[in-house]
């Protein structure tokens, strides 16, 4: 068995949460399993000695302070955060109304930023840990219907990227993990708000996709306790890496990605590499 660590767990009362909170304890491991319903989380994971539920809204960064200091005075460390907790405004850009898309940010970028400010102490502290943050194949390709989801998703990633350089000095690392599809409860009337139809030019394509999301839900092809059962053990490499593509579809994504890079940097590349001053 790999060596015991703390886990802290955002978003823990279901989807993905439970599947990486199930997975480490049977690793062995110790959690701190948050989210705003402590009932749900301590119904969808029961009774386990080294289980610690603990209420959490991660837009709020006052709880994400006390979380932390619960999850210390419970364990005494935190080994491996994971910054999991999120829900997805969907919808055409127009009519997605500017709290909503306040609302994807604040709970899907400044939620995983409140929770690592009070968590890095912490870590910096020790000299070691672990940021697992939960991106998405959208964090790396835009598409429509995504404009709130993505602009959180992006900001996900070059916060990220730009941390783990900041933080490496003192035994921190980092990994974003970028799922496609997978069976989680992301497309249920929970997780998802769609906006409101208002604008006739986008009412048949909204119908479309809301349709055909409907009809995916529950039938995606990732298994996200599969998932859960990768990030347990990417956890435990002494180099976790800085990205993981989550699914074949997200390999799919990430060569699609990078070959659309550099395809646009080819086709005018002599006039972006012509634009220094003449005394240059």
């Amino acid at each position: 068995m790999t060596e015991k660590k703390v886990w802290f767990i955002t978003g823990a009362g279901r989807g993905l949460g439970v599947d990486i909170a199930k997975a480490a304890l049977a690793a062995g491991h110790a959690v701190v399993a948050t989210g705003r319903n402590v009932e749900r989380v301590g119904a969808v994971l029961g009774d386990h000695d080294d289980l610690q539920v603990v209420s959490l809204d991660v837009t709020d960064p006052a709880a994400a302070e006390a979380a932390v200091q619960v999850a210390v005075g419970r364990f005494g460390r935190i080994d491996v955060l994971v910054n999991n907790a999120g829900n997805f405004y969907a919808g055409f850009f127009e009519e997605i109304t500017p709290e909503d898309f306040r609302a994807q940010i604040e709970t899907t970028l400044f939620g995983p930023i409140n929770v690592t400010r009070a968590a890095l102490p912490v870590l910096r502290a020790q000299r070691s840990g672990l940021v697992i943050t939960i991106s998405s194949t959208a964090g790396l390709t835009g598409g429509e219907f995504l404009t709130a989801y993505a602009a959180s998703k992006f900001g996900l990633e070059g916060w990220m990227e730009s941390l783990a350089p900041e933080i490496a000095p003192f035994g921190i690392h980092t990994m974003l993990v970028e799922p496609g599809f997978f069976r989680t409860e992301l497309l249920t009337p929970e997780s998802t708000s769609y906006a409101a139809a208002s604008i006739d030019d986008y009412a048949v394509r909204t119908k479309q996709t809301v349709d055909a999301w409907n009809s995916m839900n529950g039938k995606q092809g990732g298994d996200p306790a599969k998932l859960a059962d990768a990030l347990v053990s990417l956890a435990s490499h002494q180099e976790p890496p800085l990205r993981f593509a989550a699914g074949a579809d997200a390999v799919a994504t990430f060569e699609k990605k990078a070959h659309e890079l550099l395809d646009q940097a080819a086709v005018y590349r002599d006039l972006s590499s012509n634009l220094a001053h003449d005394d240059a």
